[in-house]
C-alpha cells in the first residue's frame, strides 16, 4: 500500500504543486479544499488515490470533517501538509474586521487544530512528517496586509517550537516560508493594486512546492520557498531594523488608489 499524504488548500496554487510532487514520489492523497474543485483533485493526479475533502476550515465543524474522513482512511499518516492560509490586503483602517477575524481563523486556528490530531497521531505511530506553509512575510511588519503577516509569524514560531518537541517521537517537522508566488492569492486578496498584483516577477509554485518538498525529506526545520534573490532576501531581513523594512514593505503592499 502506498503512503499516505494530508494536504490542506490543495485546490490550487502551492498546495496543488506539493500534492503534484508527493503523488510523483507514490504518496496516495488526502487533499483538503473549501471549493468544489477539490473534486477535480483526482484527474490532476493520475496514478495515486485521491480523497478530496470539501470542508471549510475556519470552523471546527470543518477540522473534524476533515479529520473523519481522514480516520475512515484507516491508514497511517505519513505526511501532513498544512498549507490552506490567506490573505486581505489594505489599510487596517479600512478592512472589514470580520474578514481578518475568519483570516485567523483559517491561518491560525484551524492549523492549531488540525496540528493537535496529526502530532497525536504520529507520535502514537513514532513516524511522520509535517510541513507548515508559512511565508516570507513572517520575517517582516506587513502594512497594508497588517493581519496575515502576524498570523504567518505565528506560524512559523509555532513549527519551530512544535518539531524539537516531536523529536523525541521519530516526527519531523519543516516550516515553508514562500517569497511573493505566481497563483491568485494576491488576487483573492484584493492587492490586484499593488504591486503585488502582478505575477510577471514572483517565484514559480511548482519550485516553491520543489524547495518545500525537498527540505520536507531531508528534514530541515525551515526552507525559503523560491529563487536566489528570494533566499538573499531573506537573509537581509535578518539585520535590517523593524522600521526599514516595515518601510520597504509598504512601498509594494499600499494599494496605488
Amino acid at each position: 500500500m502506498d503512503k499516505l499524504a494530508l494536504i490542506t488548500g490543495a485546490s490550487a496554487g502551492i498546495g496543488l504543486e506539493i500534492a503534484k510532487q508527493l503523488a510523483d514520489r507514490g504518496y496516495d492523497i488526502a487533499g483538503v479544499g473549501s471549493g468544489d474543485r477539490i473534486h477535480d483533485l483526482q484527474a490532476k493526479l493520475p496514478g495515486v488515490n485521491v480523497t478530496p475533502i470539501q470542508a471549510d476550515l475556519r470552523t471546527e465543524e470543518g477540522i473534524e470533517q476533515v479529520w473523519s474522513q481522514v480516520e475512515a482512511l484507516n491508514r497511517p499518516l505519513d505526511v501532513a501538509v498544512l498549507n490552506a492560509g490567506r490573505s486581505l490586503g489594505g489599510a487596517f483602517l479600512d478592512t472589514d474586521l470580520e474578514t481578518e477575524k475568519e483570516m485567523i481563523a483559517l491561518n491560525i486556528t484551524s492549523q492549531v487544530l488540525l496540528a493537535k490530531k496529526v502530532v497525536r497521531t504520529m507520535a502514537d505511530q513514532r513516524d511522520g512528517r509535517i510541513l507548515i506553509t508559512t511565508s516570507m512575510s513572517a520575517l517582516t511588519p506587513t502594512p497594508y496586509e497588517s493581519i496575515y503577516g502576524p498570523t504567518r509569524a505565528f506560524m512559523f514560531s509555532f513549527a519551530e517550537g512544535l518539531r524539537e518537541e516531536m523529536k523525541e517521537y521519530g516526527v519531523t517537522v519543516t516550516a515553508l516560508l514562500p517569497g511573493a508566488t505566481a497563483t491568485d492569492f494576491h488576487q483573492t486578496a484584493d492587492m490586484g493594486n499593488t504591486m503585488f498584483g502582478s505575477n510577471d516577477w514572483k517565484n514559480d509554485p511548482t519550485l516553491v512546492a520543489q524547495r518545500g518538498v525537498e527540505a520536507l525529506f531531508a528534514g530541515k526545520d525551515h526552507v525559503i520557498g523560491g529563487d536566489a534573490k528570494t533566499r538573499r532576501a531573506a537573509v537581509v531581513n535578518k539585520f535590517l531594523p523593524e522600521r526599514i523594512k516595515a518601510a520597504r514593505f509598504a512601498k509594494d503592499s499600499k494599494p496605488t488608489s
